[in-house]
């Protein structure tokens, strides 16, 4: 049985991953994803972020050795574009929806993390202590996209993760 990932989380991170049963649903998919995707994402960050919403653009470069990316200028790097949208002040973290438009290694950590605004549990992106866990508080919250074949509106959605007391006080 054939069975491919048509995207990746990163291993810490939470929620939806979406599969293809069939090479021929992998090949239609996969451009589909790189052309009208919308992809959501929910992250509990250390610090309130500059506005209420904005748009972040940089240049990332990947460090193999390290398995992690830097903001670099525009002629070393590759554009990671992402929008995000502060939702919640809780008790000493803020919660905020990302919509990715690039898919770059290790993205959304290392955008935040270039505002100042750690997601909480990323020590490997300046978090002040990782959880208990040794998760981020990085949630794939959910998926749009048009059925390569039926041409319908598909929208999947992921719980908010239970492991973690944070996440329940949402």
């Amino acid at each position: 049985m054939f069975l491919g990932i048509i995207h990746r989380l990163d291993r810490p991170t939470s929620g939806i991953i979406v599969y293809a049963k069939t090479s021929k649903a992998l090949s239609r998919m996969n451009e589909l994803f790189r052309n009208n995707k919308i992809k959501k994402y929910w992250a509990i960050i250390e610090n309130k972020p500059p506005h209420e919403q904005g748009k972040l653009e940089n240049y990332l470069l990947k460090n193999q050795k390290q398995n992690k990316s830097y903001v670099v200028e525009k002629k070393r790097g590759k554009q990671a574009i992402l929008f995000y949208r502060l939702i919640k002040k809780l008790k000493n973290y803020y919660l905020v929806e990302i919509n990715l438009q690039t898919g770059r290694h290790h993205q959304i950590r290392t955008q935040l993390s270039k505002i100042k605004c750690c997601i909480k549990g990323d020590v490997k992106y300046g978090a002040r202590r990782s959880n208990k866990d040794r998760s981020i508080n990085l949630h794939a919250r959910s998926i749009q996209f048009i059925h390569p074949i039926k041409k319908e509106e598909i929208t999947v959605t992921a719980k908010i993760p239970n492991s973690d007391k944070i996440w329940t006080a949402i």
